[in-house]
């Protein structure tokens, strides 16, 4: 179980946390600590979904193989196609956030050209360190899952002395309706909850999954929210009125405690935890690029691997989409897109629950999303409901990659008959 729980925290806790209450704080103000129980409810509700569709199957599909069998092979390939296009826009935004994070230090790098040169140099050295067959994950895994969790808990645990409580009125300041300034908040701090699925899609690699990953997915997503809204509540009462300005609000709540030292430590965090992710999702990447020409949805070259048996192609393809994409926003531009692109995932695995509890027979696992199918029909109107606060932008960028499939699937279906 403890092995399950470390892998969910460090699935989840990447750069969200480092960077974003300040955006938190400037669309809601204290509120914005409802917004982090929002955003746990709405993910506890779609990961219990996955763990429920996991107990369908015998071997790991995820959310490509729970389509395909609920709603057929067309919505199945959509599904899978977004899977690699989600995981570039993620590796893109974890790009740019490396460079957010650098620039607190520098703030040289806050200039367009520096900023495009570092993630240049980010994505480019790792996608030659990936190509040449350099491995490590398990070295990054180590160093990354302490220096992430360390300048957090000590952040909240030393923070907490120093909170004054005249930061927190009033407590919802909005320029605009509170819908919309709270569904705004929602979908950017969303962005900190997604990486549960590392548990969930790999459910039946644990002993008893029926008890241990609904277990852990609870544990895991309680222990994050606590520590996520603990965090929120020190920045607010710290920092006050100056969080709203933060593009680093950690580390200008720590320097304000203990001066350059806490900026120091939470900063060497935040860079160790953001590059180590950065790193261990380009090794991922590709990967999924090459799964995916292994099952005919994407043509063969791209599953081409070189002498080091890496999937090169898929590597170079990925480089050459997430680097503009990287540089074309702001981290929290990019956030809000990896966020929307998520849910071309996620609905379709919610509904696939009530599918599959009509049409299967669970393969030895019993686990059910409690309260039959009120839960998945909330999370599905939900997660629409969210959605519908995106700008325009935001949904083409994110969901774009659901038009760009469609030509590729008749092109797909049309090979396979010749």
């Amino acid at each position: 179980m403890l092995s399950v729980i470390l892998l969910g925290i460090n699935s989840i806790i990447g750069s969200g946390i480092f960077l974003l209450p300040g955006q938190a704080e400037a669309l809601m103000g204290p509120a914005s600590i409802l917004v982090f129980v929002f955003d746990m409810l709405l993910i506890v509700s779609i990961a219990l979904c996955y763990a429920e569709d996991a107990t369908y199957f015998k071997s790991n599909g995820g959310p490509y193989l729970y389509a395909k069998e609920a709603f057929g092979n067309f919505i199945g390939y959509e599904v899978g196609f977004s899977v690699w296009a989600i995981s570039i826009i993620a590796w893109a935004t974890m790009a740019n956030a490396f460079t957010t994070a650098l620039s607190a230090i520098f703030p040289v790098l806050q200039q367009a050209l520096w900023k495009d040169l570092m993630i240049l140099g980010l994505l480019g050295g790792l996608t030659l360190i990936n190509v040449a067959g350099v491995t490590l994950t398990k070295v990054v895994n180590n160093i990354v899952t302490i220096a992430k969790l360390l300048p957090l808990v000590l952040f909240v645990v030393i923070g907490i002395f120093f909170i004054n409580g005249a930061h927190f009125t009033p407590f919802v300041v909005s320029n605009a309706s509170f819908a919309n300034s709270f569904g705004s908040a929602a979908i950017l701090i969303f962005y900190a909850f997604t990486g549960f699925e590392a548990i969930a899609i790999a459910a039946q690699e644990f002993h008893n999954p029926q008890r241990t990953i609904p277990m852990a997915i609870m544990v895991v997503l309680a222990v994050v929210a606590v520590l996520y809204i603990a965090i929120q509540v020190v920045s607010i009462g710290v920092l006050g009125g100056s969080l709203v300005g933060s593009t680093a609000p950690i580390q200008d709540g720590f320097e304000k405690i203990l001066g350059p030292v806490g900026k120091t430590i939470v900063a060497v965090g935040t860079i160790v935890s953001i590059l180590g992710v950065a790193t261990a999702q380009s090794f991922y990447l590709p990967r999924i690029g090459s799964s995916m020409a292994d099952n005919g949805v994407m043509p063969k070259i791209v599953g081409y691997r070189n002498r080091r048996n890496v999937p090169a192609v898929a590597m170079v393809i990925s480089f050459l989409i997430a680097y503009p994409l990287a540089i074309s926003g702001t981290f929290q531009t990019l956030a809000a897109i990896s966020v929307v692109s998520r849910f071309a995932q996620y609905i379709p695995t919610i509904l696939a629950v009530l599918v599959f509890r009509r049409r299967k027979t669970q393969t030895g696992a019993s686990f059910r999303v409690p309260f039959g199918p009120v839960l998945p029909i909330i999370a599905v109107l939900v997660s629409l409901w969210l959605l519908s606060k995106a700008t325009g932008f935001q949904l083409i960028m994110g969901l774009g990659c659901l038009v760009i499939a469609v030509p590729f699937y008749f092109l797909t279906a049309h090979r396979q008959q010749v």
